[in-house]
């Protein structure tokens, strides 16, 4: 199973960053957590580009349509989202692959609760299929924790385990044969 990370945040230091770079150290055989690398490239979303799409956007929307799931996670900022995950999913929202897409939101700091809610609300407006079991909030914020400590904290490796696992059983239930019934 393949998941695309993507991060709202472009600062060297974000903890949403270290986050899904804990995820993907975390992530168990069957599933590969890719982080997109490609968000700082992207240009502003314009409507009159999405039929040509510059290269930055196409290689984000080949890599979602590939990715079974997404894993995203953003800060807060002024009460609302991010430029950056908004401009990515500003870009998605036209794309027939984002629809029905199962999405594990994480939130690093459980007071940007705004934000969260936020994105949230613009993923159901894009169709996704946010994942609640897998959606967590970890208090991060003033943690100082490193990679390494956040993969042996119970509290921030365990979650991010079941939030994987959580997201990894909704992708195999999703994918599994409809039951035969028997016709009458």
């Amino acid at each position: 199973m393949n998941i695309l990370a993507l991060c709202g945040s472009l600062r060297a230091a974000s903890l949403n960053a270290a986050l899904l770079r804990t995820a993907a150290r975390l992530a168990p055989p069957e599933i590969r957590v890719s982080v997109f690398d490609g968000m700082a490239a992207l240009p502003l979303f314009n409507p009159d580009l999405e039929a040509q799409a510059p290269p930055a956007v196409q290689r984000l929307r080949d890599e979602v349509a590939a990715a079974d799931a997404l894993l995203i996670a953003s800060p807060e900022y002024a009460h609302g989202v991010t430029g950056v995950i908004k401009n990515a999913l500003d870009w998605l929202v036209s794309q027939e692959a984002f629809v029905n897409k199962p999405v594990a939101v994480l939130n690093a700091s459980p007071r940007a609760h705004h934000a969260d809610a936020a994105l949230r609300e613009t993923l159901r407006t894009m169709s996704a299929l946010i994942v609640e079991e897998a959606s967590i909030s970890i208090a991060l914020l003033g943690s100082k924790m490193s990679e390494s400590e956040m993969i042996e904290s119970p509290a921030v490796g365990g979650a991010l385990t079941s939030a994987l696992a959580a997201l990894h059983g909704t992708v195999v239930l999703r994918a599994a044969p409809a039951p035969a019934f028997p016709v009458s």
